[in-house]
C-alpha cells in the first residue's frame, strides 16, 4: 500500500467511491453502454482516484489511468458478450 502524508478533504474517499459506484458497467447496463467510449473512460478514471485515495499502488493506479486514455484514443473496443 502506498503511504502518503496527503491529507485528503474527510470525505473525499467516499464521494470518490460514490462517483466511481455511479458511472462503473454491471450487468444491468453493460450491454448498453459497453462500446460508449466516453463512459468506459470515465469508469477506469474514477477508479483510479478511488485507489488513489485509498492508497493503492501506483502501477495499478497508472494501469487505470492508460487503459482509459485508450478508450479515449478509441485505440480498444470491448469484449463480445460471451452469451452471444
Amino acid at each position: 500500500m502506498l503511504r502518503s502524508m496527503t491529507r485528503w478533504p474527510s470525505n473525499a474517499k467516499e464521494t470518490a467511491i460514490e462517483l466511481h459506484s455511479q458511472l462503473k458497467l454491471d450487468d444491468t447496463n453493460w450491454h448498453q453502454l459497453k462500446s460508449n467510449s466516453e463512459r468506459r473512460a470515465a469508469e477506469l478514471l474514477s477508479g483510479a482516484i478511488v485507489q488513489l485515495l485509498s492508497g493503492g499502488k501506483p502501477s495499478e493506479i497508472e494501469q487505470l489511468i492508460n487503459q482509459s486514455v485508450k478508450w479515449i484514443k478509441r485505440e480498444i473496443k470491448a469484449p463480445s458478450c460471451q452469451e452471444h
